[in-house]
């Protein structure tokens, strides 16, 4: 399956300015630039505290727009936005297919030092995502801190997806944690992080990168690069090496309640 991740600055709060972003990107890649397109957290308007005047419907403009890009490019297409349902406010992750088919896993760890428990309701859904013979999990930046939550029990995913607004100031945690996640639940791992300041004053320099199964960095960016970059992940290799090496299977049991 070949992933492609986004890493750009998000425009604050500015969802029109940030769809034709990835609209003229997605032009320029063509129909055949990849399977799956990974986004960044809140990727229509940043890291935004205030979701009273951005929050959308699972129906509303931002998902229409992506569902007719994932058809119109014949890729998936997946991130997170500020969702608005039943008078509640989400960190909606959601996973888009060229069919029209969208699947929502919201936020579970709300990021309380920057008060995104008092603006956003925590999600608790943990299905797994089948894409192309592929076996998802998509999670959202402060959720990689929460390595129970991310435990991939008798290999129930094949590729572990974090979209995140990662700052600077803790990008040396993102970039150990990510190959942590990869070596102890098998699995590859993308995370998609932005770059440039947001509407808070806080700084992003990205650090996107895609792990293999072994906590190997397979592909990377530039600090502060704005870029799609394209990977081919190989789920061949990923079987043998769960096969010679299956430490899965001494990990230990247990629910989470």
């Amino acid at each position: 399956m070949k992933v492609a991740i986004f890493q750009y600055n998000i425009a604050w709060e500015n969802p029109s300015s940030n769809l034709q972003k990835i609209e003229n990107e997605l032009a320029k890649m063509g129909k055949d630039g990849a399977d799956l397109l990974v986004l960044p957290e809140m990727f229509s308007t940043g890291f935004s505290m205030t979701p009273q005047g951005i929050a959308e419907t699972k129906d509303g403009n931002t998902m229409q727009t992506i569902k007719r890009l994932s058809k119109a490019y014949d890729m998936a297409i997946c991130g997170s936005f500020a969702a608005t349902q039943e008078g509640k406010y989400f960190n909606r992750g959601f996973f888009v297919t060229p069919d029209g088919n969208c699947q929502f896993r919201d936020k579970k760890h709300l990021f309380s030092i920057g008060k995104e428990v008092e603006s956003y309701s925590a999600g608790e859904s943990k299905e797994i995502i089948s894409y192309k013979g592929w076996n998802i999990r998509l999670l959202i930046c402060y959720d990689l801190r929460f390595p129970v939550w991310a435990r991939n029990q008798e290999n129930e995913y094949d590729l572990l997806i974090y979209t995140a607004n990662w700052p600077t100031a803790r990008i040396s945690s993102w970039d150990v944690l990510l190959p942590a996640r990869a070596v102890e639940n098998e699995a590859y791992v993308c995370g998609c992080n932005r770059i440039g300041e947001d509407g808070m004053g806080f700084a992003h320099v990205g650090h996107s990168a895609i792990y293999d199964y072994k906590g190997a960095c397979i592909l990377n960016f530039e600090p502060d690069q704005e870029a799609i970059k394209t990977i081919e992940l190989n789920k061949e290799g990923l079987d043998r090496f769960r096969s010679k090496f299956p430490a899965y299977k001494d990990a230990d049991k247990f629910a989470l309640l």
